[in-house]
């Protein structure tokens, strides 16, 4: 016999899937996205980037690592909720604390499993990511016809600006370096590390800790600080991080205050939102991609020197190549469509990428950026 269903996911055009819930009873609306990575789902959870969004896993068995707080990439998930294939089976795993069902529920973070994904990925392919309603019940009662009505009202990401709600509220430093097997996360560089500030869009730890062991001793500041406020800390080099939501709403304060850097000769370097904001900072413009890019194994080619690199994603919102100002050249783009991944000022040490070389999860091969980075700064300080 059958199990009723106690979960629901109702899409603004009426499409509706059942299955089991797990992790916390209730109800969010949010924008569906497919992700295809194959490992990682909390590290995904806990990217700010995926805020006011539900993903859906293309690999069917999520949850079996199970759950270890050292995996987090913020203090909570910050995705909406998660829809997959086979519900989370017991974790196997000697870093496991925990179970992803159970972790979610203390986390307040909605999941539905025994869903065909594959039908709902080519759905999201054909039409965008769609506005959805996604329901958990334990006793599978759902009012459909107002949960569709929901999706359908909900305003979407598009001028939405999200990092001021994921950005730390006051500045604070990071000096938590890499992991590594065995040994745990690394120290703070010894010497005299340079003195990196970054802007809080969202970022991500793994990012912070990238940044930490390629020798920066970092302040990070909130997403609406000012150029003056940056200044303040004189740093050696200034980083823009990831973050969630529409960047040209975000661009109404993080603009000016960029604007406000480009003119003091200083290293910059942007990951995700962070590339977007550089961009519109000097004259670009930022589209809406239809279903955007979420995974681990996105294909970069480097215009410059023609290497490919295998890259991870997570994004909704691209750069325009096509309104790049004069003087700010497109070095990286993508092999699956060919959207603009990297842009940077000639004669400058100021660049950005859309893609994350911090990985978690996902490959290693732009991992070299941090070291572009820490390059720059050096030949600053020289």
């Amino acid at each position: 016999m059958a199990k009723k269903p106690t979960a629901c996911l109702a899409l603004a055009d009426g499409t509706v899937f059942y299955g089991q819930g797990f992790g916390a009873p209730g109800e969010v609306v949010a924008e569906l996205v497919f992700n295809t990575a194959m490992t990682g789902y909390q590290e995904i959870m806990t990217d700010p980037s995926y805020a006011s969004q539900i993903v859906t896993f293309t690999f069917p068995h999520i949850g079996n690592t199970g759950i270890t707080p050292e995996d987090d990439e913020a203090p909570d998930p910050v995705a909406s909720g998660i829809v997959v294939r086979w519900d989370p089976t017991d974790p196997s795993n000697w870093r496991a604390a925990g179970d992803l069902a159970g972790w979610m529920a203390r986390r307040g973070r909605i999941g539905m499993g025994g869903v065909d994904t594959r039908r709902l990925t080519r759905a999201i392919r054909q039409q965008g990511a769609p506005h959805v309603v996604l329901a958990h019940d334990p006793d599978g009662n759902f009012d459909l016809p107002a949960m569709i009505a929901k999706a359908r009202d909900w305003k979407g990401l598009v001028g939405l600006d999200l990092a001021k709600t994921v950005s730390c509220a006051q500045s604070y430093r990071w000096d938590q370096g890499a992991w590594e097997w065995g040994n745990g996360f690394g120290a703070a560089p010894e010497g005299k590390p340079f003195k990196v500030v970054a802007l809080d869009y969202g970022a991500k730890r793994n990012i912070l800790r990238s940044l930490v062991a390629h020798g920066a001793d970092v302040t990070v500041l909130p997403a609406t600080a000012t150029a003056e406020e940056v200044l303040a800390h004189e740093p050696e080099g200034v980083f823009l991080s990831n973050g969630p939501g529409d960047p040209a709403a975000t661009g109404e304060y993080a603009v000016p205050m960029i604007q406000g850097l480009l003119d003091k000769d200083l290293p910059i370097f942007g990951i995700c939102l962070g590339h977007q904001m550089l961009a519109l900072a000097l004259g670009a413009k930022t589209v809406k991609m239809g279903h955007g890019h979420h995974g681990a194994n996105h294909p970069v080619r480097d215009v410059e020197t023609g290497k490919v690199e295998i890259t991870s994603m997570n994004h909704g919102f691209a750069v325009d190549s096509q309104s790049l100002p004069q003087g700010v050249l497109e070095t990286h783009v993508s092999l699956f469509d060919g959207s603009n991944c990297g842009i940077r000022m000639e004669n400058r040490p100021v660049f950005s990428v859309q893609y994350h070389p911090e990985a978690a999860p996902g490959p290693q091969d732009s991992l070299y950026l941090f070291e572009r980075f820490a390059a720059s700064m050096r030949t600053r300080r020289a």
